[in-house]
């Protein structure tokens, strides 16, 4: 199970689940959608991670808490004061769930530069990854360490093409324009630009994308330098 649940203006909550198993929630910008969801669905959480402090991504946690008090919620320091009550690094470990002896396997990895300690998050192939790699594009380095920035994206891109890229914005369209720009010619480009156009239209989110698609239309992931890196941000910040 994989649903992303569009909040705020242009957030996603994301859940995931194997089946007949509690499921994973990944950051909630606002609850009301969420609530609602899991009531509707009778579906019970095994836990709640936070990719990074930022509110849009944060701001329902506290109520989360009071509808789930014994739920773990997992994030980077950053986040405690937002409500994170386990607090994590990059590394790989596992959560109970189930009367089973069932796990989710999570592997942490460190994608900061949208905020210092951003966190980025594996499972099973879907990569929850906040506000550092959207399709088509990246997050803003408002911490102004384009490096490890660069070297976050790296990490990303050494991971399998068929891994599901689960990101926490909907900013294709925009990304695309811009990866236009700097990827003429890239055929690539146009027909997921037609493809993303047809998706909207219809209200239909343009995620999750997978890496392998990613390499080819998102310039971010082919800058090859820090320095190829930094002109290409700057460059969308003014676009």
């Amino acid at each position: 199970m994989l649903v992303s649940i569009p909040a705020l203006n242009d957030n996603y909550i994301w859940l995931y689940g194997q089946e007949n198993l509690p499921i994973i929630v990944v950051d909630i910008p606002d609850i009301a959608p969420l609530r609602q969801y899991l009531q509707q669905h009778h579906i019970s959480v095994a836990a709640l991670f936070l990719t990074h402090h930022h509110n849009d991504h944060t701001q329902g946690v506290m109520a989360f808490r009071q509808d789930f008090p014994n739920t773990p919620v997992f994030g980077p320091e950053e986040t405690r004061a937002k409500g994170a009550s386990h607090i994590i690094n990059a590394g790989k470990f596992s959560i109970p769930v189930g009367d089973n002896g069932a796990n989710y396997h999570i592997e942490v990895i460190e994608t900061g530069g949208h905020t210092e300690q951003h966190l980025s998050y594996l499972i099973d192939g879907h990569l929850f990854c906040g506000d550092s790699l959207f399709s088509a594009g990246c997050g803003r380095v408002f911490t102004g360490n384009y490096q490890q920035m660069f070297e976050g994206l790296q990490r990303i891109n050494q991971l399998p093409d068929s891994t599901l890229i689960c990101a926490g914005h909907e900013y294709t369209l925009s990304n695309l324009a811009f990866a236009q720009q700097v990827l003429p010619n890239n055929l690539v480009i146009e027909q997921h630009l037609a493809c993303v156009q047809a998706l909207r239209k219809n209200n239909q989110p343009s995620l999750p994308t997978k890496l392998g698609l990613e390499k080819q239309i998102n310039p971010f992931l082919q800058a090859q330098t820090v320095e190829q890196f930094i002109q290409l941000r700057q460059a969308k910040d003014i676009f």
